[in-house]
């Protein structure tokens, strides 16, 4: 076997067995939970908003484009929105207020009671994740968090914390794509219904 066979079936390996993890009751009560939440929120009217920086940062744009768009389902457009997105309201807040504003900001201006913040972050640890954790805490604001393993700081700032079971960057930023979809899915099943 090669060099390049041997790294790429460890890893494919390493992956598959990640979100096989994924099926240990415990969390997938935490997804249903995580799921019910989210469904009920956007029958109520509320907006959803994503945020996270780098790949969690692009990993968020998906998911929010899931809910505008479609998943699976033609249905109508939900209202989400990734607030990594704003190039030009973050350089602006990162510059007037510090980087750890970026999301806190925008969500001050656009958050209200009853709409849902979901946070992803592999460490758990990213200053300006959790701080708009906490403004959207103090807003009324459900949250939602999306982490690696150790949950870093974000379990007590979040409702729902959903932890990869990995701390592998990759690898939880995969199960945070799965579990995305999955919620994605069973909210457009229900609006779709």
């Amino acid at each position: 076997m090669s060099d390049a066979l041997r790294f790429v079936s460890a890893g494919v390996g390493d992956s598959a067995a990640a979100i096989a993890r994924l099926q240990v009751p415990a969390r997938l009560q935490e997804l249903a939970d995580t799921a019910e939440l989210l469904a009920g929120a956007v029958a109520g009217g509320a907006t959803l908003f994503f945020f996270g920086n780098g790949g969690s940062a692009a990993d968020a744009s998906h998911l929010a484009a899931e809910f505008v768009g479609r998943c699976r389902t033609d249905r109508r457009a939900l209202p989400a929105v990734c607030l990594s997105d704003a190039g030009a309201a973050v350089t602006a807040l990162a510059n007037d207020y510090g980087y750890d504003e970026v999301f806190a900001r925008q969500l001050e201006a656009f958050g209200r009671p009853g709409d849902v913040a979901i946070a992803l972050s592999t460490s758990g640890t990213s200053a300006n994740v959790l701080r708009g954790l906490d403004v959207a805490r103090e807003l009324g604001l459900r949250t939602i968090g999306f982490s690696g393993e150790s949950g870093g700081d974000m379990g007590e700032r979040c409702d729902v914390l959903l932890r990869a079971p990995s701390s592998v960057t990759p690898r939880i930023q995969e199960c945070h794509q799965v579990w995305g979809h999955v919620l994605a899915e069973f909210v457009e099943d229900g609006v779709a219904s």
